[in-house]
């Protein structure tokens, strides 16, 4: 999988629409201090899920919304588009590439879109699980995130393992499945955590 293309249309300092091409190769962006290089990286973590106001530099998550400045006014919501291409075979989309938008307006509504189609940001976390591509995965690594993931404890940088091996998925669904009754056997062989379970009765009247 490959990042191809970001665009942003009124997110933080990025009042106009802007597409970035991520080309075959090595992209690199350079500017003096305060242009916005750390808003592009903002921008992937947020479009792909990212709910900490802090880990993008604000107080609140209204704060990704271009504010105005003194030739213009504040926009009224924020746009991101991600756009991925040569996607792995194991992910359930029909077509070559995926287009994941997230749009935040001042009355802090959050809208998700899957190739322009409304979804859940659950929908957008199971879509990049095992991927590298989620929030906390290894894939976009900001300043001081290195750091981090040496000084991590062994938990901790066995899920950016599991997430890099791609077994990352399986382990969430099997968690999920596991707390979820419609999952439990209902075999003699079951597991004592589902065997333990008292089965559940309805009421008679006598």
């Amino acid at each position: 999988m490959r990042l191809r293309r970001l665009e942003t249309y009124g997110f933080k300092s990025f009042a106009d629409r802007m597409t970035f091409d991520f080309e075959d190769g090595i992209t690199a962006i350079i500017g003096p201090n305060g242009c916005g290089k750390s808003n592009v990286v903002d921008a992937i973590k947020w479009v792909i899920g990212e709910q900490s106001a802090k880990a993008l530099r604000g107080s609140e998550m209204t704060d990704v919304i271009f504010n105005g400045c003194a030739s213009r006014r504040g926009m009224p919501f924020a746009e991101v588009t991600l756009v991925l291409d040569q996607l792995p075979a194991g992910m359930s989309i029909d077509t070559p590439d995926v287009a994941i938008t997230r749009r935040l307006t001042r009355d802090s509504l959050s809208s998700y879109f899957i190739n322009g189609k409304a979804c859940r940001l659950k929908d957008i976390k199971d879509l990049l699980m095992g991927t590298g591509m989620g929030t906390s995965a290894y894939a976009v690594i900001e300043q001081g995130r290195t750091s981090f993931i040496l000084e991590s404890s062994t938990k901790d940088r066995r899920l950016i393992l599991e997430e890099a091996a791609g077994i990352s998925r399986y382990r969430a669904r099997r968690s999920i499945c596991s707390a979820s009754p419609r999952c439990w056997p209902k075999s003699a062989d079951a597991p004592a955590r589902c065997a333990s379970r008292p089965p559940t009765r309805s009421a008679s009247v006598i």
